[in-house]
């Protein structure tokens, strides 16, 4: 430990209620202060100040300390470089890991001393934003909470949890000036602003414009599962089996009977009217499943499909094998060793199982192209098509011809993005009564949310306001909560937030 004594000298100091300097001293006394660590050891500075009398008739100070500046600050033990990095560290790293942090740097300090010394930072007041973004997160479980970013300076501003209305239109009647209010399609948020800020213009985020019309797109996708083969290209022409496959039998197995009861049933319910939670509840069954089942066209949608065989790096030898069997060699350690010669570097078993539909006289078998998913359809459509890839182009372009409703999809969605892309709303309405008389049910719901909320709606597709900045601030608070392990309540949470984005700007 290295220790440093020093005094102060006879200089004038100037009273901290009048601001009279006094030179008097009344005593003396002894202040013990921790610094930065020098050269790995922990730095102690014994300095012995003065208690000097006020002489100013009119203040009610009688006497008062000198404070050494850069040095000592009132009521604290460490200089204010090293309050300054205990401080930092509890911004950055939080209570465990600033502790830890602190420990390599000398100064020994608990998880709960840091987190103390982190709430006593008072939170910046920043000028009410002109541009305000809201957004909620999740906290934890079904618990949400809500985020203020000021868009211009891209700087969070308040956080809370709960996302109701009540508490966003208190907020914006104690800060008026806001003239611009950035969110998503909640209803809730719509209705706060509205209440609290009536004269604010509200802008409907593009991003989730867009992210709610990929999630119709996959449903209508996923309803015309029995489609999505066709994207695949047709196999060449091959040699039918010696053995012939009971293909037949594949509508008798116990999933096949399971998938048609329960398509029967769910549209013996759901097509007299009756909503999806109603029909769940009345047959015992999961929403979703009731959701899955009442989105599709035949049973035959709902049967889950094997999926085919995934490459493996004995592929590029299978035509040397198939020869080499043709030619006579049926043993499978000699085939193992030949083409571990040529480079093979699997395992003798994986040349066993590749043998055995040559042994019972079917074709040796080769890995096979998978129908693409939902989710992947729907980001076959949503993508620009001069960024999609060739096989992708193709893929989708067999799909199109074959399926007349995913076609009719995918030339809304083009119109929709075609919107965007110009800022030009004038074809919206036009746009909203294709979507009404689409018959695609996964679309015909996106019409009503759309026109209630259709003035944002336009300004989101016509200005440059977005939420771009919310989400990247929302990404950064998930990081936060990641580095807390979870346990961080939300007072602790907005400090870390708030502190570290102003922290963040001042050391870039």
């Amino acid at each position: 430990m290295v220790r440093i004594t020093a005094c102060t000298r006879g200089l004038t100091v100037p009273c901290p209620d009048c601001g009279r300097g006094s030179a008097r001293v009344h005593s003396r006394y002894d202040r013990t202060l921790a610094d930065v660590a020098v050269g790995g050891r922990p730095v102690l500075i014994g300095l012995s100040v003065r208690r000097l009398f006020c002489d100013s008739p009119g203040c009610g100070r009688r006497t008062f300390v000198e404070q050494v500046e850069g040095l000592t600050v009132r009521y604290q033990r460490r200089s204010p470089l090293l309050q300054h990095l205990v401080e930092m560290a509890g911004v950055l790293l939080a209570g465990r890991g600033g502790a830890r942090l602190l420990q390599i740097l000398k100064v020994p300090l608990s998880r709960t001393s840091v987190l103390f010394h982190l709430m006593r930072l008072p939170l910046p007041s920043p000028p009410v934003p002109r541009v305000l973004g809201v957004d909620d997160f999740a906290l934890y479980a079904n618990v949400y909470g809500t985020l203020l970013v000021d868009a211009t300076s891209r700087l969070p501003i308040e956080l809370w949890a709960g996302r109701d209305a009540e508490q966003l239109a208190a907020w914006l009647r104690t800060h008026p000036g806001v003239e611009v209010v950035c969110r998503d399609g909640s209803l809730v948020y719509r209705q706060g602003i509205t209440d609290g800020a009536p004269d604010a213009v509200q802008v409907s985020d593009r991003f989730h414009l867009w992210q709610g019309l990929s999630k119709r797109i996959a449903d209508i996708a996923a309803t015309h599962r029995g489609c999505l083969h066709a994207a695949i290209p047709p196999p060449e022409p091959a040699p039918p089996p010696t053995t012939p496959t009971a293909r037949s039998g594949q509508a008798d197995t116990p999933a096949r009977r399971h998938a048609k009861r329960l398509f029967e049933a769910v549209h013996a319910v759901t097509d007299t009217g009756c909503s999806l939670s109603a029909a769940a509840h009345a047959l015992g069954l999961n929403r979703r499943t009731v959701a899955k089942y009442a989105r599709a066209t035949t049973w035959q949608d709902c049967v889950r499909r094997t999926r085919p065989r995934q490459p493996t790096s004995l592929d590029p030898y299978l035509d040397y094998l198939q020869q080499r069997w043709e030619e006579g060699e049926h043993t499978a350690t000699v085939l193992h060793q030949e083409i571990a010669a040529k480079g093979y570097r699997g395992h003798y078993q994986r040349v066993k199982m590749a043998l055995a539909p040559l042994r019972r006289g079917l074709p040796i078998d080769t890995p096979r192209e998978r129908p693409p998913s939902p989710r992947e359809v729907a980001r076959w459509i949503t993508t620009t098509p001069s960024r999609r890839s060739l096989h992708a182009a193709e893929a989708l372009r067999r799909l199109l011809e074959h399926c007349p409703d995913l076609d009719r999809t995918h030339d809304l969605v083009r119109q929709f993005a075609a919107m965007l892309d110009t800022r030009d709303a004038a074809t919206l309405p036009a746009w909203l009564d294709q979507l009404a008389t689409s018959r695609l049910p996964a679309l015909t719901g996106l019409v009503k949310a759309i026109r209630e909320d259709q003035p944002a709606v336009v300004q989101g597709i016509t200005t440059p306001f977005n939420s771009g900045v919310n989400e990247g601030r929302i990404t950064d608070l998930k990081l936060q909560k990641r580095i807390m392990a979870g346990r961080a309540g939300v007072p602790l949470l907005r400090h870390r937030v708030i502190l570290m984005a102003r922290l963040r700007r001042r050391y870039p």
